[in-house]
C-alpha cells in the first residue's frame, strides 16, 4: 500500500502510527496509521479513490477542533486538510475559500476587505470545512447565513457542488455528517460594512469569549448540543457538577459547557464523564443530552 501512495504523494506527506493528539485541540488520541497531508484538491480526490478501490478506511481532518479521538486510534488513512488546502479568494463581496482554511482567518480576511458576516468566527478554532459540516455558529451568526454552495468529493473521487437546500443546515447539522462525502471549498455570500464597525464587533466577540470560556485548557469547545428550553452550563451547574473529574476529562469551572483536559485525560475519560453528564441530566430534567463533539477511532 506505501508504494502505491507514493504515486501521487511524496513520502515528506505521508506520517505513520501517527498520534492524533497531536492534531487535536482536545489533545487527545490514539495514532492513525497513516495520515497524508494533500498538496491540493485532486491530492485528496486521488487519495479518496484510492482507499475506496482498496477498501481502506478514510477520515478527513480539518483543525480538530470539534473532535475526540478514542484511546486506540484511528485505523486507514486520514487525510488533513487543515494548514494545506487554505486558499482564499475575495471577489467583490463574496469569499471562495478552500475547506483547510482556519475560520477565525477568514474572519479576518473579510474583515480586511470590509465585508461582514463572518464577525461570529472570531476566535473559533476550527476550518472552514468543519465548521460548514457542523453548521458552526456564536453570537446570533451561523454559517447557514452565509454559505451560498459546497464543493465535495464523493467516496468515488468526483466531485460535487452542493446548494445550501442540499446542504440541509440545521441546528448545528449538515448532509456531510452522513452522506459519505467530504468538503474541499465553499462561497460565501457577505455584506459591506465599514471596517471599524466589523473590527469592533469582532473584538468585542473575543472579550466574550475570553471571559466566558476556558480558553487556557485543551477542549474540543461545548461538549453538549442545547436542548430544547435548556442551557446546558447552568444545567450542569444546578447539578452540581462544575469542576467534576473523572481522570484527566474535568467540567470546567469557568463554564459548565465544556469538558477540558487537565493535562492528562485519556478519551476513556471523556467519554465516562460524558455518559456520568447524560445520566444525571436524564434523571433530574428529564433531557436526553446529545453530544456536539464528534466522537471517532477504536477503544
Amino acid at each position: 500500500m506505501y508504494s502505491e501512495i507514493l504515486n501521487f504523494l511524496p513520502a515528506d506527506r505521508l506520517l505513520f502510527h501517527e498520534e492524533m493528539k497531536k492534531h487535536t485541540t482536545f489533545k487527545i488520541g490514539g495514532p492513525a496509521d497513516i495520515m497524508a497531508l494533500p498538496r491540493d484538491e485532486e491530492d485528496v480526490r486521488a487519495l479518496i479513490a484510492f482507499g475506496r478501490q482498496r477498501r481502506i478506511p478514510m477520515f478527513v481532518l480539518g483543525m480538530g477542533s470539534n473532535l475526540l479521538v478514542k484511546d486506540g486510534g484511528i485505523r486507514g488513512i486520514v487525510i488533513k486538510l487543515g494548514d494545506n488546502l487554505d486558499a482564499v479568494e475575495v471577489k467583490g463581496d463574496e469569499i471562495q475559500a478552500q475547506a483547510g482554511v482556519k475560520l477565525s482567518t477568514l474572519a479576518r480576511i473579510a474583515s480586511f476587505h470590509s465585508l461582514s458576516g463572518l464577525e461570529f468566527a472570531e476566535g473559533i478554532p476550527g476550518s472552514l470545512g468543519g465548521a460548514l459540516v457542523m453548521n458552526a455558529g456564536a453570537y446570533n451568526g451561523e454559517m447557514q447565513g452565509i454559505v451560498t454552495e459546497a464543493t465535495a468529493v464523493g467516496p468515488d473521487g468526483s466531485l460535487k457542488t452542493f446548494k445550501p437546500k442540499e446542504i440541509e443546515f440545521n441546528y448545528r447539522h449538515s448532509v456531510f455528517q452522513n452522506n459519505g462525502y467530504f468538503v474541499l471549498a465553499a462561497r460565501l455570500q457577505l455584506v459591506y460594512d465599514e471596517r471599524d464597525r466589523i473590527e469592533s464587533r469582532m473584538q468585542e466577540f473575543a472579550r466574550r469569549r475570553e471571559e466566558k470560556q476556558p480558553l487556557d485548557k485543551p477542549s474540543a469547545g461545548s461538549t453538549f448540543k442545547r436542548p430544547p428550553g435548556f442551557y446546558v452550563g447552568p444545567m450542569l451547574e444546578e447539578l452540581g457538577l462544575k469542576g467534576y473529574s473523572i481522570g484527566g476529562a474535568q467540567v470546567s469551572r469557568k463554564h459548565a459547557g465544556f469538558i477540558i483536559n487537565n493535562g492528562n485525560a485519556t478519551a476513556g475519560d471523556v467519554l465516562q464523564l460524558i455518559d456520568y453528564i447524560q445520566q444525571k441530566a436524564g434523571e433530574r430534567f428529564g433531557v436526553e443530552l446529545q453530544t456536539e463533539i464528534r466522537v471517532v477511532g477504536e477503544d
